[in-house]
């Protein structure tokens, strides 16, 4: 019997199931009721539900509640340090069964093979990983990355079962004031989804922005900002990363009323977070903590973000619907006891089964040597600009400091919190080396240096100590990339992440292992933040207000010039 013919056989109880989950209680995503009965399973889709069945294997899930397989609206798989078959290995687990990535991180250090090793390693994985295409490669002109990606070359990679869209459209200049190459790749997605990024836009801006066609929105930060997005059409994604942290700013908004326009993302999230914490699991269990309604809160980690990007064949346990079910201990609790994704229970056998992609981007970092003198800031002013960090956020503030010149050279000073930020091209194009000040990190001594550094993925370098500085970026060359802390010219930690200087090739339990030992270190230079290397990372990034640094200078975002 064809699948199509059986499936209706086993819905109308003429036929077993493959599977039968047995007397859970189903979370109704219409009316917020915990209906006890039974789901069958036939291939990767669900037949039947509420019901009794019967199947020729079946699973007693009495007590456990029964959810949609989570789906995440916008992630960098890359940021989770690890490649897409550890991402699954350490993220479905938790009941994240479907993530929508963008592969800019990869695509902006080795072009389009990076965004077909993605969709290769797509279909292979137990997850369903949809893979967007970027949009935005470099994301701004202000910076060197590894490559262009311009509308004909997107056309190469259109068409794979991955795809939905194209991905985060981060140049909001672009589409407003109509560059010619940004409307050409708006034009290529006309029919198709479009994702946004248009932090801290308003008012006509907004609108204009939204009238190309650009559906989502991950980048707000407040919920005056959020509500605004809403009211113009755009689905809101709230958003939970490991720097990124939006969720407790914009739970307020997420009601009943609102639940079908809003989504869950996490962006960029690490193995040591996850671990810690979780992923969606740990948004949706924080968001019910806060007050949210669990139905509104299950709705937007499921049916609301299917919809909102087009994914039809899922988000309900519904029959014809994919079976993507997560089963819990409780709403409140949402921790998943057994995960079936396509069908298929998630375990360790399932994981070995998979096939694999062999990784790209091996001998990335191909950076100049440089010296303790590269790290001086020269010039005749002594007035700076500093970067601002914000705890918590992506966005930074535009500081202004007065530094003495000593010596033809604006130095750091760690008793005011200012250290110095360099940013050394590692691409080989040109061997640019910038440099400036930040504020927010608490370094007493030492160095950290990464070559995650949003979205150009040059080496990113903090310190009070240039022969440090030098020892960790030089450092980076020898291991292919990864995360360096340095203090008195001794390695303290580090982190390799060979493939294309953003994934690691080992487990994802031993670079969350070496996470907490570089955390220990960075805090051994005196650094505060939670999280120093994803907040290094995110200050090169020219597209998040308000002061950021690349490879060219320091980058006034609001202005988008660079001033230095």
């Amino acid at each position: 019997m064809a699948d199509l013919e059986r499936r209706i056989a086993v819905a109308r109880g003429e036929a077993p199931a493959d599977i039968v989950l047995k007397n859970g209680s189903i979370f109704d995503l219409m009316t917020g009721e915990l209906i006890v009965g039974d789901v069958a399973i036939v291939g990767d889709r669900i037949a039947g539900v509420y019901e009794r069945y019967e199947g020729k294997r079946e699973i007693d899930v009495t007590g456990k509640v029964i959810v949609p397989g989570f789906i995440d609206t916008h992630l960098h798989i890359e940021s989770s340090l690890v490649t897409p078959f550890e991402f699954d290995r350490c993220v479905l687990p938790r009941g994240v069964t479907t993530a929508i990535c963008d592969p800019h991180e990869i695509a902006n250090v080795i072009g389009l093979p990076g965004i077909r090793y993605f969709q290769e390693a797509s279909e292979h994985t137990l997850m369903s990983i949809r893979v967007q295409l970027s949009s935005c490669v470099p994301s701004t002109h202000m910076e060197t990355a590894g490559a262009e990606l311009l509308a004909d070359d997107l056309k190469e990679v259109m068409g794979h079962p991955s795809g939905i869209g194209l991905a985060e459209f981060m140049n909001y200049p672009g589409v407003i004031y109509r560059d010619p190459e940004a409307m050409k790749k708006i034009r290529l997605f006309e029919d198709a989804h479009i994702d946004g990024h248009c932090p801290q836009l308003s008012g006509m801006d907004l609108n204009a922005y939204i009238a190309a066609g650009i559906r989502t929105e991950h980048e707000a930060t407040t919920a005056e900002e959020a509500r605004e997005k809403l009211r113009k059409g755009m689905r809101v994604l709230i958003r939970e990363g490991s720097v990124s942290k939006d969720m407790h700013a914009l739970q307020p908004l997420l009601t009943h009323l609102t639940a079908p326009y809003m989504c869950l993302c996490t962006d960029d999230r690490n193995p040591l977070d996850i671990g810690e914490y979780g992923h969606l699991d740990y948004v949706i269990r924080t968001l019910i903590e806060l007050g949210s309604p669990a139905l509104a809160v299950y709705r937007a980690a499921t049916l609301s973000a299917a919809e909102a990007f087009g994914l039809k064949d899922r988000g309900m346990i519904a029959p014809g619907k994919r079976a993507d079910i997560v089963v819990l201990d409780s709403l409140e609790k949402c921790n998943a006891v057994i995960v079936l994704a396509g069908g298929v229970e998630v375990t360790d056998e399932a994981f070995a089964a998979r096939g694999h992609v062999a990784p790209v981007g091996r001998g990335s970092v191909k950076a100049p040597q440089v010296k303790p003198e590269d790290f001086r800031a020269t010039g005749n002013r002594e007035e700076v600009d500093v970067i601002g960090i914000i705890e918590g956020k992506i966005i930074t503030e535009h500081l202004r400091e007065t530094v003495p010149i000593v010596d033809g050279d604006k130095a750091p000073d760690p008793d005011r919190d200012l250290s110095r930020i360099t940013v050394i091209e590692r691409h080989g194009k040109n061997g640019n080396i910038a440099s400036g000040f930040v504020k927010g990190f608490g370094l007493k001594a030492g160095a950290i240096a990464s070559t995650v550094c949003h979205d150009h993925h040059n080496i990113a370098c903090v310190g009070v100590d240039y022969a440090d500085m030098a020892l960790a970026a030089n450092r980076l060359s020898e291991i292919e990339g990864g995360f360096v802390v340095v203090r008195d010219g001794e390695v303290l930690a580090e982190l390799a992440l060979p493939v294309a200087g953003l994934m690691s090739l080992e487990p994802f339990e031993v670079v969350r292992d070496h996470l907490v030992d570089l955390r220990a270190a960075a805090a051994s230079l005196g650094v505060t933040l939670e999280e120093p290397f994803l907040q290094l990372a995110f200050l090169a990034l020219p597209v998040i207000p308000a002061l950021k640094i690349t490879d060219r200078g320091m980058v006034d975002v609001t202005k988008f010039e660079i001033i230095a």
